[in-house]
Order: structure tokens, then C-alpha cells, then sequence
């Protein structure tokens, strides 16, 4: 966070800081909290054959689609959601944002929301241990790991939604500022399909991946807001 401007305002931003990470320690639990909860009432829906019908046909409707073109788009946006472009992209956010502002903000942010999202994909994993789609229907690059939720799409989400929160906060020119949310809103997307394109996952893994993302991320901006209010010397 900030650096305290001067040594009377140590005491609050002491006590900011100690209410932040409380908070996020405890929404943090909630949020795998619900996320099991998720997986135990669609487990009950697709006993019935409900949410998981659209699952194969939007698999196939995917492979019937491919071409070389479309192919390489969706390797390069799965790369980007990868164990070596997300921590890439998410250096490059905090390098630029760091710039602009100069204060540990984006590294506080950008940090919490990237570690929570992979505890929260490692332990869903092992929670729910779904088995992919067929080998036979995947193109590389192949994983190995459960299928829900779908780290990729997690994890770019959460990012997307917290640069985009930065952003909004730090960046004042319109056209930048809409450009660039546009640009996050956009990864978050592309990468989710790009697993269903690739055989990779199934569609509701994606939707897993899709909101937990973004529910851990405004998780940690409404730790920030009340880290701001905390800290205020108003108070």
C-alpha cells in the first residue's frame, strides 16, 4: 500500500493495513467457501442431466469450428492465460501501474489477487478432481491437471478485473482508460473460449473459472475501499 506521508499518519495506516489483510483472509475463505458449495449444487443438477447437457454439444460446435486461424489465435490467448503469460502479463500491468502512480498499490493489489486466484484454482482442482474432455478432442498445449475450474480463465479474470479496477483509479483520460478495460474485459473472454476451442475444458468449467475469478477480485477492491476508508485522516 501507500507509504504513509508523514509519521502522525503511521497509527492509521498501521491499522488499514491490518484491517486489509484481515479482510481478505476472511473473504478469501468464503470464496472457497462458495465455490464448493457451487460445485456440490451443480453436481446435484447434472445428476439430472441438466447443466452439463450443453457441455458436449458446445465441445463439439467448438471442433466442428477450427480452422488454422482460429487455432492460433486460441493457442496464443491460452498462452497468455498460462503459468508463464499470466505472471508475465500481470509483471507488465504492475510495472506500468507502479509508474504512473509510484506507490505499492498495484504491487499489493496485483499480488493479493494473482495468489489468491491460484490457491483458489489448486484447491478447487483437488476438491472436485473433474476429468477433462476426451485426449482425442484436445489440441496442444495438453494439461494433465482436473478440469474444474479452469485455471487459465481463473486467473485471467482476476487479473483482468483488478487492472481494470487500477485502472479506473489511476488512469484519467477517457479513450485510455475505456480502451484499456475494454483490453482486460476482452483477455478474460478469450482466454475462457480458447479452452473449450482447444478441447480443453468444458463450457462450465470456463463459467467456473469466469466467476470465481471475478468474485476474488472485487473481493480484494472492497478490501482496498475499506483500507481507504480506514486510512483516511478523517476518520
Amino acid at each position: 500500500m501507500p507509504v504513509p506521508p508523514s509519521p502522525s499518519g503511521t497509527s492509521r495506516w498501521t491499522r488499514a493495513t491490518l484491517v486489509f489483510a484481515v479482510t481478505l483472509t476472511v473473504l478469501l475463505g468464503l470464496v472457497i467457501a462458495l465455490s464448493y458449495l457451487g460445485h456440490e449444487l451443480y453436481e446435484a443438477v447434472t445428476e439430472g442431466d441438466g447443466v452439463a447437457a450443453v457441455d458436449h454439444p458446445v465441445l463439439n460446435r467448438a471442433v466442428e469450428l477450427r480452422s488454422p486461424a482460429l487455432t492460433n489465435l486460441a493457442v496464443a490467448l491460452t498462452l497468455l492465460g498460462g503459468r508463464v503469460g499470466a505472471p508475465l502479463l500481470a509483471l507488465l500491468a504492475l510495472a506500468l501501474l507502479w509508474w504512473r502512480r509510484r506507490d505499492w498499490t498495484p504491487l499489493a493489489l496485483i499480488g493479493a489477487t494473482m495468489g489468491g486466484s491460484l490457491l483458489l484454482t489448486v484447491s478447487g482442482k483437488s476438491y472436485v478432481g473433474r476429468v477433462r474432455p476426451p485426449a482425442a478432442l484436445a489440441l496442444p498445449p495438453y494439461e494433465t491437471s482436473p478440469s474444474f475450474p479452469s485455471g487459465h480463465t481463473l486467473n485471467a479474470t482476476a487479473l483482468a478485473v483488478i487492472v481494470g479496477y487500477l485502472v479506473l483509479v489511476t488512469v484519467r483520460g477517457r479513450v485510455l482508460r475505456t480502451a484499456m478495460v475494454v483490453g482486460a474485459v476482452v483477455l478474460a473472454a478469450g482466454v475462457g473460449l480458447s479452452r473449450v476451442y482447444l478441447g480443453q475444458h468444458w463450457l462450465t468449467d470456463v463459467f467456473g473459472g469466469w466467476l470465481v475469478g471475478a468474485a476474488w477480485a472485487l473481493c480484494v477492491i472492497s478490501a482496498h475501499r475499506l483500507w481507504l476508508q480506514v486510512r483516511s485522516p478523517e476518520r
